[in-house]
């Protein structure tokens, strides 16, 4: 299995996790790892489920997968993170207050793009986890007091191959957590995107309004992801 196949239903696997989350009642959310643990039972049993419809309609799948995600990902946050500075509280108080509300709208609209976007490019890569096995490594010993955390899951690919995801969480006000990010063995999809986005920015001599009108998930895949 190439990396590319991995991290494409490895990131999937991670955002919709979040499927099984759509009653907070049956999971504890105030620990990360009772989330990751619970979602991915969930998601498994959606999974081996999906074959019976995706080819005849696929929109069912992003739109099941959509109307949950809110209660797991913060969009939000990850989408600011990969604006990076240009989208960092410094840079937002140093404006006046039209560039402030072009900002805001910005980075609303980035959201927007940012979870559409990922969602189509990898959801269908999912259905090939039908039967995979994981195992999650750590995440007992994670401080109540903590704001962020990580916690390591395995995931038994095809043939003898193991492969390391990452899940780097963030505690919210409310004490509840949330999933930020994702790394799939070395590979930090935040991180990729964000150097992705301050390279165009660069280009757009920092018009940030051309590179989130311009951004497309699928064209900003890397290298190691977008090989066949």
């Amino acid at each position: 299995m190439k990396i590319s196949a991995l991290f494409g239903k490895g990131f999937t696997a991670f955002i919709l996790m979040g499927l099984a989350l759509s009653s907070t009642a049956e999971v504890n959310d105030k620990a990360p790892k009772p989330i990751i643990e619970f979602t991915t039972s969930q998601i498994m049993t959606i999974i081996d489920g999906a074959p019976e419809y995706f080819d005849e309609d696929p929109d069912r799948f992003y739109r099941e997968i959509g109307e949950v995600l809110d209660a797991t990902i913060d969009w939000r946050g990850f989408a600011k993170g990969v604006m990076g500075e240009y989208a960092s509280n410094a840079r937002y108080k140093r404006l006046d207050a039209e560039g402030k509300k072009a900002l805001r709208e910005q980075l609303e609209t980035f959201t927007g793009i940012i979870k559409s976007g990922l969602i189509r490019t990898y959801a269908k890569g999912l259905l090939a986890f039908s039967g995979s096995k994981f195992e999650i490594v750590d995440g007992d010993d994670i401080d109540p007091s903590a704001r962020s955390a990580s916690v390591t899951q395995l995931v038994y690919g095809s043939g003898d191959r193991t492969y390391t995801v990452r899940y780097q969480m963030g505690k919210r006000r409310d004490g509840t957590w949330r999933l930020r990010n994702l790394i799939v063995e070395d590979i930090n999809l935040g991180q990729i995107y964000q150097n992705q986005f301050a390279s165009a920015a660069k280009a757009a001599q920092g018009n940030v309004g051309t590179v989130v009108a311009e951004w497309d998930v699928a064209a900003n895949l890397p290298e190691d992801l977008d090989d066949e």
